[in-house]
């Protein structure tokens, strides 16, 4: 048992969320969920952030002022996280007083330890990304992640001297080499840091929208240099030392490959100029996908994309497939650290083959055997059932798929367990023999669907208590402490186990 802190990045609000902020988000609650199951003192961060250029644009475009747009537009996205049952222990917005009070503090120390510096700023410039852009590294003239143009823009800034930290960030890099994961990102970051590193602007007088710069109030933060100083908000930098050294030990930040160079290189060396640690972990996760693009608001409303994100919010799916179905799909198809591609008929098979025909199929199958042949009273496990092996298997490769990042492993671990169990009733045939003879049997699989409840609970917490009460148990799978719970022979036996309605009927 120890503390783990993992964190989401903060979502801009110039627009809706959709399925990409889901996949992100879906899985760093998982991940807290299973730490949570593990005894772990946990928190689990996520939010909006809310300043900036493009904030400014859509809130005028909506007509309302920015502080008017911010505000209806998170409340949407803590509305999604709920209805995809997120179990975030903050939600952090960018325009709150405590995140100011930690922006200020936090930016004024790198000032006074001089590696803040004035001058004149000219670049290109990507609203969307609210990035700089070289002419090198445009794609036919376009930003290359958002497809759009860029900006010419000159002003008199701010500038981190990041080009201070190249040296150090090596060091870093080299001294944890499993700060930054996967290994191909880490190896990206890095080729950009040994390219050499330049001076960043982080302030700007060409808008208002955004922190006051504490030493010159005509200068607001850039987005980028605000929204990263939400992880430190949320644990009280600047107010309370002692929860930062509680929690900040065991930061670990999830976030989308576009954002590597803020958070692998700018990130790390802020940290190291306010005079903090970088953070323990950042794990990067590639984009979802539909035919072939990145899911992103800015290109969604562009005549010429392809992508309707309108059309598969998260809220669509969740309507048709069930909540937890839609979990399952974010968590097991696409593994983190490769991106994946989305399709309703990629979900429709996950949810027929997995869900249905595996799962559900042996939760009302031993439910139906038990109520013939046992009265509705299910039986105790048998200690050397064929099945424990399985169990064990299953058991030791979720816990070492979780630990890594990789939820998609400890779900196909978990589901080679339940086929092993379907193969084991198959073989029986429990409901061809007399009553009397086939306790070990059905308490055997009785076992098997309890340990499952417990290894799905992260991912799919409704199923899991809705199996616990089927199959007798009170409580909840989330109330167990893993990974002892999960040892074979866990059900007791004597209890009433019911079928009840499909867990997930099959869909056509």
């Amino acid at each position: 048992m120890g503390r783990f802190y993992v964190t989401t990045p903060i979502y801009y609000v110039n627009d809706v969320p959709h399925l990409g902020h889901a996949y992100c988000t879906v899985n760093a609650d998982a991940i807290a969920r299973w730490h949570r199951g593990l005894g772990d003192e946990t928190l689990f961060l996520t939010g909006t952030d809310e300043h900036g250029t493009k904030v400014a644009e859509s809130a005028e475009s909506h007509g309302v002022t920015p502080a008017e747009w911010t505000d209806r537009t998170s409340a949407r996205f803590q509305e999604a996280w709920r209805s995809l049952n997120v179990s975030n222990d903050d939600f952090i917005r960018t325009t709150e007083d405590r995140h100011y009070a930690t922006v200020r503090t936090f930016l004024k120390r790198i000032y006074d330890n001089g590696y803040i510096v004035k001058d004149t700023y000219k670049g290109l410039y990507c609203v969307s990304c609210e990035d700089y852009y070289t002419t090198e590294s445009l794609e036919a003239g376009l930003c290359p992640v958002h497809r759009r143009a860029v900006v010419e823009m000159e002003e008199d800034n701010y500038f981190f001297r990041l080009s201070a930290f190249e040296d150090r960030l090596i060091e870093w890099y080299e001294s944890q080499p499993d700060a930054i994961r996967p290994a191909a990102k880490r190896k990206e970051a890095l080729s950009f840091i040994r390219g050499g590193l330049k001076d960043v602007s982080i302030t700007r007088t060409s808008l208002s929208w955004g922190v006051p710069v504490p030493w010159d109030e005509e200068h607001v933060f850039y987005v980028w240099y605000d929204a990263l100083i939400n992880y430190l908000t949320a644990i009280g930098y600047g107010s309370d030392d002692e929860r930062v050294a509680e929690w900040w030990p065991h930061v670990h930040h999830l976030i989308g490959k576009e954002i590597i160079r803020f958070h692998c290189v700018w990130w790390p060396a802020m940290c190291m100029a306010a005079g903090i640690d970088p953070p323990a972990s950042i794990f990067v996760h590639g984009w979802l996908l539909v035919g072939g693009h990145k899911l992103s608001k800015s290109m969604a409303g562009e005549e010429d994309s392809p992508v309707k994100l309108t059309e598969i919010s998260p809220a669509s799916l969740t309507e048709d497939f069930g909540v937890d179905a839609v979990r399952y799909h974010l968590l097991r198809d696409t593994p983190l650290g490769t991106d994946g591609e989305f399709s309703i008929e990629g979900l429709t098979s996950r949810y027929n083959s997995d869900l249905a025909n595996n799962l559900g199929n042996l939760v009302a199958r031993v439910a139906t055997v038990v109520g013939s042949k046992c009265g509705g009273i299910g039986p105790a496990p048998a200690a050397d059932s064929p099945l424990v092996a399985a169990s064990e298997e299953a058991v030791a490769g979720a816990l070492a798929a979780w630990e890594k990042f990789a939820p998609h492993e400890a779900l196909e671990a978990t589901w080679r367990l339940i086929g092993a169990a379907n193969a084991e009733l198959e073989a029986t045939a429990p409901w061809k023999a007399e009553p009397g003879t086939v306790d070990d049997v059905l308490g055997s699989a009785l076992e098997v669907v309890r340990i499952v409840a417990l290894l799905i609970s992260a991912a799919m917490p409704a199923t899991a208590d809705e199996i616990w009460h089927r199959i007798g148990l009170s409580g909840s799978p989330a109330d167990e402490l893993l990974p002892d719970a999960a040892q074979w022979g866990g059900y007791p036996g004597g209890l009433v186990v019911t079928k009840g309605d499909p867990l997930f009927p099959r869909r056509k």
